[in-house]
């Protein structure tokens, strides 16, 4: 719950106030404030700098056509989500299930006559253990059975083959992902290769990267410190890099270096084809820092308890970029300071403070 003051001690507060990023003048109060409190100190941060990059997928690519056949089916349109081998597209398959089937009949005729060759060739081979034969006899008996052997397995792979273009008719994703392009409709004929066409347009929104152009000036510094957050669209959200990896050449045209951000699996927020903000790691810099918990708000003020001595006052800060629970302050505090932890406390010691200084004023007189 954020702290709020009365009118009139608020009036009070602004009063002793310069400002923003001046130091007020300490209130009257007397005796050591009982308040918990922590000293600023100037901590080495990490200093970002800031550049546009496009997000796209990690997988993404665009589906051809194997075989020639006409667009029989296509159960899914641009922008669906689809499981891993669901079906794309579906062509008819007369005739590439018909050259299957003939495919497997070639097997079966080429195996009866290679049967029949290995039993002739081990007849005339007991034959001519016998001396009943000649060798020449033996030898065409052997040269016929290799080659029913051979066109056996030719057989074999062109049924492979056969098998494997009747599998082309169906078309399955090759992994979890949206529809981004369709390039067919139903009912339209395709060609396969050596100049296969189009069909669908696929990525995979779960792996996602940013692709950046930076100045070659601090290619350096980002492929040293290795480190990138990228700030969602909404810009609710900063996600951390996993990797980052700097080109190792420069674009000739623009001299600027292409930096790719990858991102956490899973990630949520953003989409291919959007611009999102990357913060580069460049270098360090000192930082005054403080807890979020210790600012006080009101309104669009922004301040912090600060105490020197026995006295206790509200100093008007200028914050600058956070840094997880953290804010940095860039105006209004200097390191070695205390500061009140908990804001709802400062104001209470100082309600209490007064109350006790009017009621003994009014018990003097």
């Amino acid at each position: 719950m954020k702290p709020t003051l009365s009118l009139a001690l608020f009036g009070a507060i602004l009063f002793t106030l310069s400002a923003c990023g001046g130091k007020p003048t300490p209130s009257a109060t007397t005796g050591k404030p009982s308040l918990a409190t922590f000293k600023v100190t100037q901590t080495d941060m990490p200093w970002q700098q800031n550049w546009d990059g496009t997000v796209e997928a990690v997988h993404s690519t665009v589906l051809t056509a194997q075989t020639n056949a006409r667009v029989l089916d296509l159960p899914h349109d641009v922008g669906d989500n689809v499981p891993a081998g669901a079906v794309l597209v579906r062509f008819t398959d007369v005739e590439q299930k018909s050259a299957a089937r003939a495919a497997r009949a070639q097997i079966a005729a080429a195996r009866a006559t290679y049967v029949n060759a290995q039993a002739e060739f081990q007849r005339i081979d007991r034959i001519f253990a016998k001396g009943l034969v000649a060798r020449a006899q033996l030898d065409s008996a052997r040269a016929q059975r290799d080659a029913a052997l051979a066109a056996l397995k030719a057989a074999q792979a062109n049924a492979r083959s056969a098998s494997q273009t009747a599998a082309y008719t169906v078309v399955r994703a090759p992994y979890a992902g949206v529809i981004t392009q369709r390039y067919v409709h139903v009912g339209e004929a395709v060609t396969g290769p050596p100049f296969a066409q189009k069909l669908i347009g696929f990525a995979a929104l779960k792996d996602l990267r940013v692709d950046v152009n930076v100045p070659q000036s601090m290619a350096s510094a980002i492929r040293k410190y290795g480190k990138a957050s990228v700030l969602t669209v909404a810009g609710d959200t900063t996600i951390g890099a996993t990797r980052v990896t700097v080109f190792p050449y420069a674009d000739p045209a623009t001299h600027t270096f292409r930096v790719r951000v990858w991102l956490p699996s899973g990630v949520t927020g953003l989409r291919p084809g959007e611009v999102a903000r990357v913060a580069f790691v460049t270098g360090s810099r000192p930082r005054l820092l403080i807890p979020e918990s210790a600012l006080y708000r009101h309104g669009e003020l922004l301040g912090v308890y600060v105490v020197h001595g026995d006295t206790v006052s509200l100093r008007l800060v200028r914050l600058g970029h956070r840094f997880g629970n953290r804010v940095e302050v860039i105006a209004g505090l200097d390191a070695g300071e205390r500061v009140v932890q908990n804001p709802l406390q400062a104001i209470a010691w100082l309600s209490g403070r007064k109350a006790r200084a009017e009621h003994a004023a009014g018990q003097g007189g």
